[in-house]
């Protein structure tokens, strides 16, 4: 007879063993299936060992520039083989804290695909072929998403890549090309050019980081372009041609005029693709968009009873920490709490290239596209005594206000460690922050966090180191 659950969560990313932990936490009885490695992509060729990689670039690009700093280092060498190896083993060692977290919650694993096979019922086939029948009264597809592929470009892990290539790659790339300068091809692009690649980014949209406020994708052009690498903006790649030598890449610049470039790799970061295919879904009637994404409310239910959906496989933002937020919120609403559902514009974003960015909320077009008389805030690193102190006086942090409420629509920010402090602002804005409560909190010195004290003052005429 098969195995019967309160909850079972098909998918162990950051959203489906996070929404396993919380409903065994409320006392139903849990089990999780998963096809690969436990903590999903996120965890094992994603948000993780990513970090892990661009640590390594960051701490290589300081040793090449000690001597900004008073030191002297001579002869370093970056060694891709052992950077790598570092980040997998970084990986390695939260898979297996996921691991022994399902064995702490009493959590029941079962490694295999997954498929629904009617109603309350699925299948869990194994790598060896052997079928597992498991009921359940409620079930949470987490399975998340994979690397849109382009028709022309696809990848073959030896010169043109996804993410997963580009987090192993057979030999450091001499000349990259990336296409696409969203968060993945971004930070991509910032650890191969401090490596010490040379670097060109194709952005088919008018300025990078797109989905960010204008003046941080300015100013990240900026920056990127002075550290050597070339940024291609209002442009496209119309077709690659692979050879044992290289890639040929024909690239339309913002005239349309067509060029031809040699690149010795391409990296492909142009979206992605919701894992929804040949698990079932279609079969019980589970509504998707037409670029099939679940459908899903605000408690994260899809429209059949018993089936809901969290992270990448939903509406956007596609982020680790939303799936993470939608899993707790789906567990508490299964286990028969009243869970709060998330406000999209509380989630923060961050992107983890040099100069890093962070932001929450509006920003400042969209904030004037619905409506809102605005008060902006601006405030330059280079007024702040910790980031001049740290050698990183590049960045600044922008401030969105309701000119009539004070309220606090948006912050943007780019420089330094501001992956760290975006928090501050996404707390005040799931307080309901108005300016006045900003502007009267202390904050420490020497921080940089009081470039966002400052930015608050900013929007209100009240700056007091520019």
């Amino acid at each position: 007879m098969a195995d019967t659950y309160d909850l079972v969560v098909l998918g162990s990313g950051p959203g489906g063993y996070v929404a396993a932990i919380r409903g065994a936490q409320l006392g139903l009885k849990v089990a999780i299936v998963e096809r690969e490695l436990l903590g999903g992509i996120c965890l094992n060729w994603g948000c993780i060992p990513t970090k892990a990689l661009l640590r390594s670039a960051e701490v290589f690009h300081l040793m090449s520039h000690a001597k900004d700093y008073g030191l002297k280092a001579d002869g370093i060498v970056a060694d891709l083989e052992a950077v790598v190896k570092r980040s997998r083993g970084v990986a390695k060692q939260l898979n297996q804290g996921v691991t022994h977290l399902m064995k702490k919650n009493k959590i029941a694993v079962h490694m295999g695909t997954g498929k629904l096979t009617g109603k309350n019922k699925l299948t869990v086939t194994a790598e060896d072929g052997k079928a597992t029948e498991i009921q359940y009264k409620n079930i949470i597809v987490a399975t998340g998403a994979r690397a849109r592929d382009l028709p022309f470009a696809k990848a073959d892990g030896k010169r043109i890549w996804t993410y997963r290539h580009a987090m192993t790659p057979p030999e450091m790339p001499k000349k990259l090309l990336v296409i696409g300068s969203g968060a993945i091809g971004i930070e991509f692009a910032s650890f191969y050019n401090d490596m010490g690649a040379d670097v060109t980014v194709v952005e088919m949209l008018d300025r990078l980081v797109p989905v960010e406020d204008a003046d941080i994708s300015a100013h990240l052009e900026k920056a990127l372009k002075k550290q050597g690498m070339t940024i291609m903006t209002s442009a496209g790649v119309s077709a690659v041609d692979v050879s044992d030598k290289g890639v040929t890449a024909k690239l339309k610049d913002q005239s349309g005029k067509e060029v031809t470039a040699e690149f010795s790799h391409v990296i492909v970061a142009v979206g992605i693709v919701p894992n929804t295919e040949n698990i079932g879904l279609k079969e019980l009637g589970v509504e998707m968009d037409d670029r099939g994404f679940l459908k899903t409310d605000a408690m994260c239910r899809t429209n059949v009873a018993g089936v809901w959906a969290i992270g990448d496989i939903t509406a956007p933002p596609w982020l680790a920490h939303k799936a993470s937020h939608e899993g707790v919120i789906a567990a508490e609403a299964i286990a028969g709490g009243h869970p709060h559902a998330m406000d999209p514009r509380n989630i923060p974003g961050c992107t983890y290239c040099r100069p890093q960015i962070a932001s929450v909320g509006l920003t400042e077009a969209k904030a004037k596209e619905a409506g809102y008389e605005v008060k902006v805030g601006n405030f330059p690193f280079i007024g702040n005594g910790k980031a001049i102190a740290l050698g990183e006086p590049e960045g600044f942090v922008k401030t969105v206000f309701d000119a009539k409420t004070g309220e606090l629509l948006g912050a943007h920010m780019i420089g330094a460690e501001v992956t760290e402090m975006i928090q501050g602002y996404t707390v005040g804005k799931t307080l309901e922050t108005t300016e006045a409560e900003l502007m009267e909190t202390v904050f420490p010195h020497p921080t940089i966090s009081e470039a966002m004290h400052e930015s608050v003052l900013s929007a209100y005429g009240r700056a007091l180191h520019i």
